[in-house]
């Protein structure tokens, strides 16, 4: 096991659903607000009844609270200019006072790039590009001006305006659970967020694999070893629990395929932080010693956030 930077522990609630209405929408997020989550985070998807679009609902989130930070959890990389994503950012980082963070990855559902008539090229051609976009995002933070020549995108002089509020930069999150991937955010990321790798089938044994806790520790020494090599202290780590049980009451039904199937193998994912049951007090436990051996400081704990807010209240911040 490698050693691990404890980083202070943040909580993420989901954004809420639009199906109430703007006004009960914004309620929701200042009550999540108040219960002590650190962030909300909006995801970016063009199919499967996906309904918000990801920036223009980070950009309502922060407008529509005073502490609360918003988060990206990701935005589809080809989706994105890597130089308007990041104006776009700085834009908002300047009108929150340091309110948001960019999550970004490779893309990876087919029916997203259908649906907005791109293609969908192989995960090696996907990586590169976000791999080229990530140090057009960087430049644009650290420089006056950006100029960059590759093989995805070529910029020529371009201004870094506005300058963020944050310093040196909002910090960018990168979503994955393979190899590449996790290479590529260890080089690049102040955050991990890591995943299952997802084929067509969905959550299947593979994808559930890479979620017990020996994958989860090769991951995060991966992560280590790649900033090691670039020259960059480790990342924080973001983790999302599928299977989340309080007192004997199940929480993550909205994903059925992942809460059932780790339900179903609680031997395999026995002490994995994919699986956070018992009461109050043994996930506090669980979840600080997480921390200390595996550098998760981040953490999603599902959508009801009134049934986790003990959690949070005890935790946030430490």
């Amino acid at each position: 096991m490698c050693a691990v930077t404890a980083h202070q522990l943040r909580f993420i609630a989901p954004a809420p659903s639009l199906k109430r209405g703007a006004g009960q929408w914004a309620a929701d997020l200042r009550h999540i607000e108040d219960l002590g989550f650190h962030s909300v985070a909006v995801s970016e998807h063009f199919s499967r009844g996906w309904a918000m679009d990801a920036l223009t609902a980070m950009n309502f989130a922060i407008a529509s609270t005073t502490r609360l930070h918003a988060t990206s959890l990701v935005l589809i990389n080809d989706v994105h200019h890597p130089a308007a994503l990041a104006k776009a950012v700085a834009t908002a980082d300047v009108l929150s006072g340091g309110r948001v963070t960019l999550g970004l990855g490779a893309g990876w559902l087919d029916e997203d790039y259908r649906a907005l008539g791109l293609p969908y090229d192989g995960p090696a051609v996907r990586i590169d590009r976000l791999d080229e976009a990530l140090q057009i995002i960087a430049a644009f933070f650290a420089h006056d001006h950006v100029t960059f020549e590759g093989t995805h995108y070529q910029i020529a002089g371009l201004e870094s305006l506005p300058r963020p509020v944050r310093q040196p930069r909002p910090p960018i999150l990168i979503g994955g659970g393979g190899v590449k991937m996790l290479m590529l955010a260890g080089r690049h990321a102040d955050i991990v967020g890591l995943h299952p790798q997802l084929g067509p089938a969905g959550f299947d044994e593979g994808a559930a694999e890479g979620l017990s806790r020996a994958s989860i520790d090769k991951k995060v020494g991966l992560i280590a070893a790649s900033a090691a090599d670039a020259g960059r202290p480790p990342p924080a780590i973001q983790f999302t629990c599928y299977d989340v049980n309080l007192d004997g009451t199940q929480l993550t039904r909205t994903r059925p395929m992942f809460s059932e199937y780790i339900e179903a193998h609680a031997t395999e994912f026995a002490d994995s932080p994919v699986s956070l049951r018992g009461d109050v007090p043994k996930c506090i436990d669980d979840i600080l010693r997480w921390r200390e051996e595996l550098g998760i400081s981040y953490w999603h704990l599902g959508p009801d956030v009134n049934a986790v807010a003990p959690i949070v209240a005890r935790l946030a911040g430490r």
